[in-house]
């Protein structure tokens, strides 16, 4: 091979390793100069969500009663015993399990058919968009305040409804039988996550192409096969992001079930969340409370990113 031969061949090579150098260092000042702009959301980052997540996970292995200095290691015994002596806990994750299944079905496809409905052009739209949205906004302290009121079994608006209907066999104490308590409280859950829903599924409408949808109902479709085809494919984001926050906000319900029950009757309505409450602060039993809420960051961390990961999996192609 020539001399010549063999500068032009190391040359290109040469230029190539330099663009590389070049690129990392390109990459380098990108990151330096964005530093100064990262540092306060990552202080507040590992201030409020690192640092208690990690905190949860170190005390879920003592035993302490919340307040006291005298500390006791014990390992996984916390774990133990929860799994196989707390029989609360079993009606807990039950409960909660319960909780996920219905809200992925009603106030999900309820939210979704206000917004396919409110989505049209019709007279008093926004006032009614308003309406539906109004309870997400209402403190929950209110929310169940009002609800109590209508479970009343003497003076509630419930019970008054069945009566003037002629319904005397569905009268009952609705927040105080066992059976339906828990479906009871939910009932109120329904009527506050329903507008987030609906709202976020109507941003996801705005998103579907008006074009293949009058172009489909020119070629002859009809409207559930325009919703199946056209509507559904263009909503995925939207029922993407409506699913992931169902799920969670499912997992870590909390102040509805506390303020109308208090986890009661016979602890019939206690969800994990606050089981973790009452066995860290009404228990003193610090260290069980936390491994509970390790219990449920873990199972909601299984749920969210396998599901996340499947439900994105065709967007990075």
């Amino acid at each position: 091979m020539s001399q010549s031969e063999t500068l032009g061949y190391i040359e290109p090579v040469g230029k190539s390793a330099a663009k590389r150098v070049m690129a990392r260092e390109r990459s380098w000042r990108q990151i330096l100069d964005a530093l100064p702009f990262l540092i306060p959301g990552g202080v507040i980052f590992v201030g409020l969500i690192l640092y208690p997540i990690v905190y949860a996970v170190v005390m879920s292995f003592y035993r302490w009663d919340g307040a006291g200095s005298d500390r006791t290691f014990i390992g996984i015994q916390n774990y133990v015993d929860l799994f196989t002596r707390d029989p609360i806990f079993g009606r807990a994750l039950l409960n909660s399990f319960i909780w996920v299944v219905l809200s992925l079905f009603i106030p999900t496809l309820w939210g979704l058919t206000l917004a396919l409905l409110l989505n049209r052009k019709m007279w008093g739209r926004a006032l009614f968009r308003t309406a539906f949205y109004l309870p997400a906004v209402i403190s929950s302290i209110a929310v169940s305040t009002i609800w109590s009121w209508m479970y009343n079994p003497f003076l509630g608006f419930i019970n008054a409804v069945m009566k003037e209907l002629g319904l005397n066999d569905y009268i009952q104490q609705w927040l105080g039988d066992p059976q339906v308590a828990l479906y009871a409280v939910f009932a109120a859950y329904v009527w506050v996550a329903t507008g987030p829903n609906m709202l976020l599924f109507l941003a996801g409408l705005q998103n579907v192409p008006q074009d293949l949808v009058e172009a489909a109902r020119v070629d002859g479709a009809r409207p559930l096969q325009v919703f199946r085809f056209v509507t559904i494919p263009s909503l995925r984001p939207a029922i993407i992001v409506v699913i992931a926050l169902t799920i969670i906000n499912s997992l870590k319900v909390f102040d509805l079930v506390y303020q109308m029950t208090f986890g009661g009757p016979a602890q019939s309505t206690q969800v994990l969340a606050t089981w973790t409450y009452f066995q860290a602060f009404s228990m003193h039993n610090f260290g069980m409370g936390m491994a509970v809420a390790v219990v449920l960051l873990v199972i909601t961390l299984i749920i969210i990113i396998p599901y996340l990961r499947w439900a994105t999996r065709g967007d990075d192609k």
